[in-house]
């Protein structure tokens, strides 16, 4: 886990809420970017790690649990695409993650667990690599190929069988003795050498250079015209199937054969295996392979091999319960940190970031470093000219591993004591080792940004404002403050004048800017992104305080008045951390100033929790498990609604828990207090009959 990263169990729920709000938003931006554009921003690794962050989030605060959830997204949906959408007739899953030999442990003894064998029991599975490339789903009906298609979001996706039928790997026909209906599922991608000879002459052609075979693969795959992607050399290789009106094997190794002698290629590298030792000793060769494979690969498959066992096993939210990807871990390289560049984010916190001599590590090209904050910098050493040795794993852009010219004279770097954009004092919180400048709403940098995050779904959620339209209209001097968005019609004529913008577009935007004019109170004070108050303990300090008004004077009060910050810290999930940053905020005449200018321009009604008598009035519930119904934040207002309060954990004082597929040590506790549990459709009874 990176310096900067706190581990989960040591976060608040505030902070693990914004976390998780900041994760899906990103993830989803990515999983667009990947799924839909093929013009992915970050590495696999990366991706893979912000993945495995949100997992283990959840695990820790699974009432926190959203529904825009990456865990039960699949791909990206299809958006602005020439191309005709198809629905799948059988959904295409994702794969979980792996990364570790305890974690392929692990998933043997799930499954031994969900199939109630032994430990010990045998559990044949198939390995074969992991090709980076773009998956397809190749539909055959009397044995003719018909249809062929992306995966998109995994319900739908893009119509490609035009081009699909220019690649030599996939037959126009099946065998006599294959089935009427079978639909094969596996991966399209360009070798390595296809990829630089396309490259080659698209260098030539002074076009669109390609960032790797996969973006590539995926570009030629989805064109308009199939002649293009028939001048581009693509390959495809099974890796399983989906509808079928037959099923030729009783295994996965026994049906990949079948494909195999129908002429579908199939990987030379898949094996049945009967031990975890064998699996990991594939994966390890597989691994030594990986360089002079002929394409790209990122990891090793696992899948159960009996078929009437995949069946039982089934599958979780986006991914089958019987199949595992095994990823490789980052590869590195040597490079010169040729200068350090500060940023400043949202909430005012210095960053720094490594600008390098560009390298390329696992086939992209990097040239910048996250360097975390002042105590890595002085732990790594690290200076402008430094040699130092980089990795793309665990963070959101590449890490420094190792520095090694430490030892030569020169200068430390000076972190900087005021903030680059505004000048304001740069400081950092009593046990914090972040930076962070004090300058709030007045520094530019998190200017931008906080209005960026105040019209965001999760904030105000303004319809059409999004970060470019604010950039637009902060670089034209009308949006300073979150008050100039509501003063944005006077600006009207000016906005029809400039490209891009019609009538209707300007009115719309006009309108939902208006029907914000009296907005929910706690997406309002989460909207101003006040450091440490998330969007639920927004909620916690309005339930408490009912209006602006009152939370706004006892505020200001708490900076001289003991009993007011006593009064604020003893709300339940508040604490002392959450009081002084509201009180600083509102100690800030710039912070009271543009909150009143808010407040000229809006009135957020009285904070009400409208409560309905129930069976659970008074009591404490807990929500574990997956829910399948509705969305964890659902159940949770649905508590709030029914008179009862949500809390994450089990303890002596809870009443009430409604387990969903998957609870686990929450169950348990349970037992040992003699808390009583109900399931779902129990907890769907007491709604019902509230009232």
């Amino acid at each position: 886990m990176p310096p900067d990263v706190t581990a989960p169990e040591d976060l608040g729920e505030a902070d693990a809420a914004n976390e998780l709000m900041r994760l899906a938003k990103a993830i989803a931006k990515h999983n667009r970017l990947y799924h839909a554009e093929d013009s992915p921003e970050i590495s696999d690794a990366d991706y893979d790690a912000l993945i495995r962050r949100n997992a283990e989030l959840e695990a820790q605060f699974p009432h926190l649990i959203r529904d825009d959830s990456p865990s039960k997204q699949i791909g990206a949906a299809i958006a602005h695409s020439p191309l005709s959408k198809v629905t799948h007739e059988q959904r295409l899953y994702s794969l979980d993650n792996g990364f570790s030999d305890e974690d392929i442990a692990e998933f043997l003894t799930r499954i031994r667990r969900y199939l109630n064998l032994a430990e010990d029991a045998p559990v044949a599975m198939t390995a074969e690599d992991k090709i980076d490339g773009l998956s397809l789903s190749i539909r055959y009906e009397d044995r003719k190929l018909v249809q062929a298609a992306t995966r998109g979001d995994g319900q739908v996706g893009e119509d490609v069988t035009a081009n699909a039928r220019t690649i030599d790997d996939i037959p126009e026909e099946l065998p006599p003795d294959a089935p009427d209906i079978f639909e094969i599922r596996g991966e399209v991608y360009m070798s390595k050498q296809a990829f630089a000879d396309l490259n080659a002459r698209q260098e030539e052609a002074d076009e669109k250079i390609y960032a790797n075979p996969r973006n590539a693969a995926a570009g030629s795959l989805r064109q308009i015209d199939p002649a293009i992607t028939e001048s581009r050399k693509l390959n495809f290789l099974a890796h399983g199937w989906g509808v079928a009106s037959a099923v030729p094997g009783e295994t996965q190794m026994e049906v990949m054969e079948t494909l195999r002698d129908w002429g579908i290629p199939v990987s030379e590298h898949l094996k049945r295996l009967d031990t975890l030792d064998a699996m990991l000793g594939q994966y390890r060769e597989i691994e030594r392979l990986r360089a002079d494979l002929p394409y790209d690969i990122d990891g090793v498959v696992y899948k159960v091999d009996r078929l009437d066992w995949q069946a039982r096993l089934g599958f979780v939210a986006k991914a089958p319960r019987w199949a595992l990807a095994h990823k490789f871990p980052a590869e590195r390289a040597e490079t010169v940190l040729e200068a350090i560049d500060i940023q400043v984010g949202r909430t005012g916190k210095l960053t720094p970031v490594g600008r390098l001599k560009p390298v390329t590590v696992g086939g992209v090209v990097v040239s910048n470093v996250t360097l975390h904050n002042r105590d890595e910098i002085e732990r790594l050493g690290v200076r402008p000219g430094d040699r130092i040795v980089v990795q793309r794993a665990g963070d959101v852009i590449p890490q420094v591993v190792e520095n090694l010219t430490r030892d030569e004279a020169r200068d430390a770097f000076a972190f900087p004591e005021e903030c680059p954009r505004c000048g304001s004092e740069a400081v950092a919180e009593e046990g914090e080792v972040d930076v962070r400048c004090t300058g709030g709403l007045i520094c530019p940098a998190q200017r931008v940004q906080r209005l960026i995050h105040f019209v965001s779904r999760v904030a105000m959620d303004i319809d059409g404002l999004g970060e470019k339209s604010i950039r637009e209209f902060y670089d034209l001097g009308w949006l300073e403050s979150p008050a100039d968005i509501f003063r944005l019609h006077q600006h009207r004529d000016e906005l029809l004048a400039r490209e891009g913008w019609q009538e209707k577009s300007v009115d719309n935007l006009l309108a939902a800017i208006e029907a914000k004019r009296e907005p929910d109170a706690a997406r309002f004070l989460f909207g101003l992104g006040i450091r440490h108050i998330g969007a639920v303990t927004a909620r916690d300090l309005m339930k408490a305080f009912g209006t602006v008004e009152a939370l706004e004077a006892i505020a200001i009060r708490a900076h001289d008045e003991d009993e007011a910050r006593e009064e604020i810290a003893g709300i339940d999930g508040i604490g002392p951390i959450v009081t002084e940053a509201l009180t600083d905020f509102f100690h800030e005449q710039h912070n009271r100033d543009a909150w009143r200018d808010m407040l000229s321009e809006i009135s957020p009604p009285p904070y009400i929790v409208e409560v309905t008598e129930s069976a659970v009035s008074g009591k404490t519930v807990v929500f574990t498990g997956k829910l399948e119904t509705m969305s964890r934040d659902e159940a949770k207002a649905q508590a709030e609604r029914l008179g009862a309060k949500a809390a994450g954990s089990v303890s002596a004082k809870t009443d009430l828990i409604v387990a969903g597929p998957g609870a686990g040590s929450k169950l348990k506790k349970a037992a040992e207090l003699g808390i009583e549990v109900i399931d779902e459709a129990g907890w769907a009874e007491i709604v019902a009959n509230a009232g």
